[in-house]
């Protein structure tokens, strides 16, 4: 949905019933971080306090600083940053432990009458934070079994019990994909419930409004490219072999840190791995796009306008003022749901 600029008027603080979490989503290097400080700034000068919260899987992680493009200390002086620093390389994030911090962290801050602003690339983290999604557990033996029994019975048999047992999930599920059958059936034993009951709804859980950073490809792969020499410049070379005894294996998936270790070994020259991690980060890049593509409540702004600040001040008005609740309330009715994006 695009906005244009309103005229300034002097705008009235937010009760707290009625003031939405903003979530500042879009692909890397798009400007969400300076767009989120432009605006807590913009709404401090209006009398709000406003505060960032962290929605990238990676940044969340000490040390890795660079290779993450971590906001600078200046930036998290100049306006309050939650979950940015909080587990060591060694220690494994997931989407569902997030759930819990990011939903903490949002509470605590509109109880104190400050409003969150989520900022962040990874799109399954934003959504966890805000939407109706659920991550059921795993248990190794429930698995085990299963494993046992797509070896010795074969996966058609899995996947005949799979339809007779969730028609839908089986619909919507390739039948020679063994693992996620296997998934599919160990949630339906343990929480006995239907696999397709854990597919994530487009609803808020608590009240949102998102604004998505839209850029021509062209500077956008410009900004990836500039934002790659200035981590080699920054020296991610040296940050990643401070780091390479200590990246678990979640931490170790963050884009850069193989092709750096590469480079540590020999692998790969330094030409090489830098070509090669701009090349991954514009692929990145699209796959960002269109995950966030699906999500229709999305208000797209292009990050090139002059008025962007004013734009996305005027949706926050909007969104505060329940402009938009009757269609975001209906995202969920016209939107295609994938089972495989959820483990």
């Amino acid at each position: 949905m695009s906005s244009v600029t309103e005229p300034q008027t002097t705008p009235t603080t937010p009760q707290l019933d009625t003031m939405r979490v903003v979530s500042i989503i879009g692909p890397t290097a798009s400007g969400k971080t300076g767009l989120a400080i432009a605006l807590a700034k913009a709404l401090a000068d209006q009398g709000q306090r406003a505060e960032i919260v962290n929605a990238d899987a990676y940044q969340m992680y000490r040390g890795m600083d660079i290779g993450t493009a971590k906001a600078t200390a200046e930036e998290r002086a100049a306006v309050p940053h939650h979950l940015v620093d909080i587990i060591d390389p060694s220690e494994t994030m997931t989407v569902a432990r997030f759930q819990d911090l990011a939903r903490e962290c949002i509470h605590d801050l509109l109880s104190r009458g400050i409003r969150p602003i989520l900022v962040g690339g990874s799109g399954l983290y934003a959504r966890a934070a805000i939407d109706d999604i659920s991550f059921p557990g795993t248990d190794p033996d429930v698995r085990a079994k299963l494993e046992r029994r797509a070896e010795t019975e074969g996966p058609g048999l899995l996947f005949e019990e799979l339809t007779a047992k969730d028609p839908e999930a089986a619909s919507r599920m390739d039948a020679h994909n063994v693992r996620r059958t296997i998934r599919a059936l160990e949630v339906i034993e343990i929480t006995g419930r239907p696999f397709s009951a854990s597919l994530p709804k487009y609803r808020y859980v608590i009240p949102t409004v998102q604004i998505g950073l839209d850029l021509p490809r062209k500077e956008l792969d410009r900004r990836i490219a500039e934002r790659t020499i200035a981590m080699r410049d920054q020296g991610f070379l040296a940050e990643a072999e401070r780091l390479r005894d200590h990246l678990g294996p979640t931490a170790a998936r963050a884009l850069g840190y193989q092709q750096m270790i590469d480079v540590l070994d020999g692998i790969l020259d330094e030409d090489e791995a830098f070509a090669d991690i701009a090349q991954k980060t514009r692929r990145l890049a699209r796959k960002q796009m269109g995950w966030f593509g699906r999500d229709p409540r999305i208000h797209w702004l292009q990050a090139l306008n002059p008025a962007l600040l004013n734009n996305t001040l005027a949706i926050v008005r909007h969104a505060d003022a329940g402009d938009y609740d009757a269609i975001d309330a209906q995202a969920d009715d016209y939107v295609p749901h994938h089972l495989g994006d959820i483990d």
